[in-house]
Formats: C-alpha cells, sequence, structure tokens
C-alpha cells in the first residue's frame, strides 16, 4: 500500500483483517521513521482499538465494517476508529487493575490504548475513537 499523509482504510469485521490494521502501522512508522518503542505503542493501541470495533462495536458480523483513518496534524498522528454499532458508556468503565477484575480475560483495550496514545477521545456515543501520538517527544 502507497500510504499518504490522509488514508481511509475500510475492512469487514473479520479478525484475520487484523493484519490490514498492523501493515498501516508498519507503512505508518516507516514514512515517519517511528522508533521501535512508539511503533509498539501505535500497533497496540490500533490493533485493540479495532478489536473493540470488530468484537463489541460491529458484534463479529463480517456484514459491518470498520472505518480507519489516518492523518497528520501539527506533529502529530491521528487514527480513528469506527464501527457500525450503537456506542457504549465510555465514562463508566470497570478498572481492570481492580482485584476483583484482574484474572477477567477481557477489559483491558481501553485502559491499553489510554496509557499508549497521548491522547483518547470518544466520539458518536463511543463508536468512535480517536487516538493521537505525538511524533516529537
Amino acid at each position: 500500500m502507497v500510504l499518504a499523509e490522509n488514508q481511509k482504510l475500510l475492512i469487514p469485521s473479520k479478525s484475520e483483517n487484523i493484519v490490514l490494521v498492523e501493515k498501516l502501522v508498519d507503512d505508518v512508522c516507516d514514512l515517519f521513521d517511528i522508533k521501535d518503542d512508539i511503533y509498539g505503542h501505535l500497533l497496540v493501541a490500533l490493533t485493540e482499538a479495532v478489536n473493540n470495533a470488530l468484537q463489541h462495536g460491529n458484534k463479529s458480523d463480517p456484514g459491518k465494517n470498520i472505518e480507519i483513518t489516518f492523518k497528520v496534524k501539527n506533529e502529530a498522528l491521528f487514527f480513528t476508529i469506527k464501527d457500525e454499532g450503537f456506542g457504549f458508556n465510555f465514562n463508566n468503565l470497570p478498572d481492570p487493575t481492580d482485584p476483583a477484575n484482574i484474572e477477567k480475560p477481557t477489559g483491558r483495550g481501553i485502559f491499553l490504548m489510554k496509557h499508549l496514545a497521548d491522547k483518547v477521545a470518544f466520539e458518536d456515543k463511543g463508536s468512535k475513537v480517536i487516538l493521537e501520538f505525538y511524533l516529537n517527544k
């Protein structure tokens, strides 16, 4: 894929399409000469966001799509992930570090996104997440 500074990727809600997200991260990191530590942050945060859109937003329905938009603005990378779901209450999430939740196999995606991205915002009742990563830290 030839990457421009503004890119849109539309993928069906199938777990095997995560490789397309990984390819997008690889291409972005190559284009902007992003170092390994930030590469890891990008990769984990973005794949968590897409997995949430796939599983929770689109309920793994291959007939529904996930739209991933990438842009560069003011020395920052922005990734927007939009699913076709109804959203969720992103202000009232259980704390995955709470001892009652530590053993649970799910519930860490948003926690990881918030710790790996420089900014995380939710729109459209939670069906859209915007991840921002600063290029010059």
